[in-house]
């Protein structure tokens, strides 16, 4: 155990954070997610939601700030009338750590291309539908 970080933030993901870079992207993913379908490097977090591993990981994370959307939702399928509360939470979550970061919404098959590219998906066991997000790793300032 470490002070200051996480216990959310296995050993296995802390590795991956750490071996990230600018623009390198991570998956955090629902338990309906095809993860391990669609993983290059698969982490998981069982037991976690994606709330609370987005609010760990972006406490050491930085998004990247020269994109506009450094965060995506996989987007509703059409015709679906579902409305997903959990992307508030994420909004809320972001703007309070990150405000200038926007958040695109990607059409489902769009995000699972963009996933498979990804340098990691998490498996979390979110129950949350629509509960699947992309990160865009930002530069890491030292001043």
């Amino acid at each position: 155990m470490l002070k200051g970080i996480s216990p959310l933030l296995t050993a296995d993901l802390l590795k991956i954070l750490m071996e990230m870079g600018h623009g390198d992207e991570i998956v955090l993913a629902d338990a309906n997610f095809p993860a391990a379908s669609h993983a290059r490097k698969l982490v998981h977090c069982a037991g976690s939601g994606v709330p609370e591993l987005l609010e760990a990981v972006l406490a050491l994370f930085p998004l990247d700030s020269y994109v506009s959307d450094p965060v995506s939702l996989m987007d509703l399928v059409p015709g679906d009338s579902y409305q997903p509360t959990i992307w508030a939470t994420y909004r809320g979550i972001v703007s309070r750590i990150q405000p200038d970061a926007g958040i695109a919404k990607l059409e489902r098959y769009a995000f699972y291309e963009r996933a498979r590219a990804a340098h990691a998906i998490v498996a979390t066991s979110e129950t949350s539908l629509y509960a699947n997000l992309i990160l865009k790793k930002g530069v890491v300032r030292v001043e």
